[in-house]
């Protein structure tokens, strides 16, 4: 026995060795040498990039970059518009498309990824139908406690199937039943601001738009989920707005975060949401004789389809409510809060606004029937959008080896595809691209530009926005409220500073002076 134990603490040493030669060879192999073969299969494309470090890619010098960016002086009101935010947020992809073109490659640690603005290029991702390309597990893995393995999340079949559940319950046709509770959720708002502008004097007052814009949107997609249980959902939505914060400190776009020190707070909350929104669920379905509402409608056509074995019909409900939380609450308010910063900016525009709801809703609210008519309002919701996309970017893995143009992706590449780049690219929209003209959409988005697939808003392909119906529904009732009966301009202590917070928004909030028409 202590001979064996002898030849044991002898040979410890060797097998540790092994061990580590073993781990050494392994990671060469899966990380090094894979890193390798799929950024050599890009250089033979004739894609270039920035020379990466060694083991940490092109990270050091994103983050010089980024420093840098931040030392920028802000613009003036003057210059808001004509400042392409893209040089600030993302100083990383506008450095290097200036040195490398519209189509690069570069490396986070050993990612490699392919960052894509070439028109043709989006047009070809546009018409690619298959379920080859999805949601990047590594960057989205962090926001697992906020999407589950809902709409936003998922890939493959379970995506598709997904979609097929979800979809059909924001087509325009139930859209336009919504219009009423969007409405009314509107009123109180603009009973708000009222009251504020008496409280300040009577004539105006300075408002910071940013958190009554996001309670709203709040507010309207409560109603839209939970019908009369909506209280219950707004508190829902407070906590999924809690959780949201803290699942964003400290993130960066690329999946890397120091350790997370909230990580009991994230779980606490994940546990307190999934409960809330599934005993308002039972309670709902309790109460036969009221109309069903959104949450009972997809779990109806959840139970109805099969996806026992994968996710329970529980599971997929609560996943699918905090995904409609976020891109039908946090977008949509964004997405109001740039338009109006660019209507105080461009006061003729409130003016032909006005001069069009009063026209066709006779001094009245808004109705479903009066929606397509808003043109107007239309226009200046797309040019909004085009200037300053919540979305900052398209992302997608190929999760198999695909061929998209003249271009083969290697499996594991992801593509990124920078939304305000294209939507401000002069050989695209003109030499007036990074002015405020809506009336280049008089004609719709076919006419707007030379490439109309590169104006997306609401990303692109097969993973288009399930919810863009509801959200442009939603911005028209809110503009068009607003500006009936306020007219506003910026506020001198309004600073320009678009930031990156897994949508763009304002740093500092939307200050606006605000007078009763």
């Amino acid at each position: 026995m202590e001979e064996f134990s002898v030849l044991l603490l002898r040979i410890l040493p060797s097998l540790a060795l092994l061990g580590l030669v073993f781990c050494i060879f392994h990671l060469y192999r899966t990380v090094l040498l894979r890193s390798y073969t799929v950024k050599r299969k890009l250089h033979m494309q004739g894609i270039k990039g920035p020379s990466p470090f060694f083991l940490y890619g092109n990270l050091p010098e994103m983050q010089q970059l980024q420093l840098k960016a931040r030392k920028q002086v802000f613009p003036t009101h003057a210059q808001i518009v004509a400042q392409d935010y893209t040089s600030i947020v993302f100083p990383y992809f506008d450095h290097w498309r200036k040195e490398y073109g519209p189509i690069y490659t570069y490396s986070t640690g050993f990612k490699q990824h392919l960052y894509v603005t070439d028109p043709e290029f989006v047009k070809e991702m546009n018409h690619f139908n298959t379920l080859d390309l999805g949601k990047p597990h590594y960057v989205t893995k962090r926001f697992a406690p906020m999407f589950g393995n809902g709409i936003m999340r998922s890939n493959g079949h379970f995506w598709a199937l997904q979609r097929k559940i979800v979809a059909p319950e924001f087509f325009m046709v139930k859209v336009k039943s919504m219009v009423g509770l969007m409405v009314d959720s509107t009123q109180p708002l603009l009973r708000e601001w009222e009251q504020r502008i008496e409280i300040q004097g009577g004539l105006q007052a300075e408002i910071t738009v940013d958190d009554d814009l996001k309670g709203l949107s709040a507010n309207v997609i409560a109603k839209a989920c939970f019908g009369s249980s909506y209280f219950k959902g707004n508190e829902i939505f407070c906590k999924l707005r809690t959780l949201h914060k803290a699942l964003t400190q400290k993130a960066t776009p690329f999946g890397f975060t120091s350790f997370r020190k909230n990580y009991k707070e994230i779980s606490r909350l994940e546990r307190e949401i999934e409960s809330l929104i599934w005993e308002t669920v039972k309670e709902r379905q309790k109460q036969s004789s009221i109309k069903k509402d959104l949450m009972q409608l997809i779990l109806e056509e959840a139970v109805n389809n099969t996806i026992a074995g994968k996710l329970s019909p529980k599971k997929f409900l609560v996943d699918n409510c905090k995904s409609l939380y976020f891109a039908g609450h946090d977008t949509t308010a964004i997405s109001a809060t740039w338009c109006l910063m660019l209507l105080a900016l461009h006061p003729e525009w409130q003016s032909k606004i006005r001069a069009e709801v009063t026209q066709i809703c006779n001094g009245g609210s808004v109705h479903a029937n009066s929606l397509s008519n808003l043109k107007t309002v239309t226009m200046v919701i797309q040019e909004a959008m085009r200037l300053f996309p919540p979305s900052g970017f398209v992302l997608r893995e190929a999760l198999e080896e695909v061929q998209i143009g003249n271009i083969t992706i290697p499996k594991g590449v992801c593509t990124w595809t920078l939304i305000s780049t294209l939507h401000r690219d002069p050989t695209i929209w003109g030499p007036d691209a990074n002015k405020f003209r809506p009336e280049r959409f008089a004609d719709g988005v076919s006419k707007a530009c030379k490439f109309p697939q590169a104006y997306i808003p609401f990303g692109l392909g097969t993973r288009l926005c399930v919810g863009r119906n509801f959200a442009m529904v939603e911005l028209k009732i809110i503009i068009s409220s607003i500006v009936s009966k306020f007219r506003f301009s910026l506020s001198p202590n309004y600073v320009h500073s678009p930031v990156f917070r897994m949508l763009v928004e304002p740093e500092h909030g939307l200050q606006l002076l605000i007078q009763k028409v």
